[in-house]
């Protein structure tokens, strides 16, 4: 149960810094246009929230693709479980919702960095 434990500790950890990975890239590469919209009055809890969006997005894509997968192999996973059955609704709730709360801080980062950036450092970097 503890290796099972450390394996999905493990697995939070690298589904975190994957989309902290993935939304500082867009980010990076977006730098001009969220310079230029905020050189046009976007203000910046506005930027926050569409980066925010963005990484909640692909979450929310990831969760719905592996709540499918786990219900389609929980015939075969049932032997490691204990004490649950393989489509218990409270695990997978808890786990969606933990996995959500993961992708919020892992945009958060991101998110703050865009809506700090200066259009004028922005729009010279081009």
């Amino acid at each position: 149960m503890m290796l099972v434990a450390g394996f999905a500790g493990l697995g939070l950890i690298l589904a975190a810094l994957g989309i902290y990975g993935a939304v500082s890239w867009s980010v990076t590469r977006r730098t001009q246009e969220i310079g230029i919209r905020m050189a046009l009055g976007a203000r910046r809890e506005r930027v926050r929230f569409a980066i925010i969006s963005r990484a909640m997005g692909l979450a929310v894509s990831g969760l719905v693709l592996g709540s499918i997968t786990s219900f389609a192999v929980a015939k075969w996973i049932s032997s490691l479980l204990f004490q649950t059955q393989p489509n218990d609704g409270m695990t997978i709730a808890a786990v969606v919702a933990v996995l959500g709360f993961v992708a919020l801080i892992a945009g958060y980062g991101p998110a703050r960095r865009a809506s700090r950036i200066e259009p004028v450092v922005a729009l010279r970097a081009q």
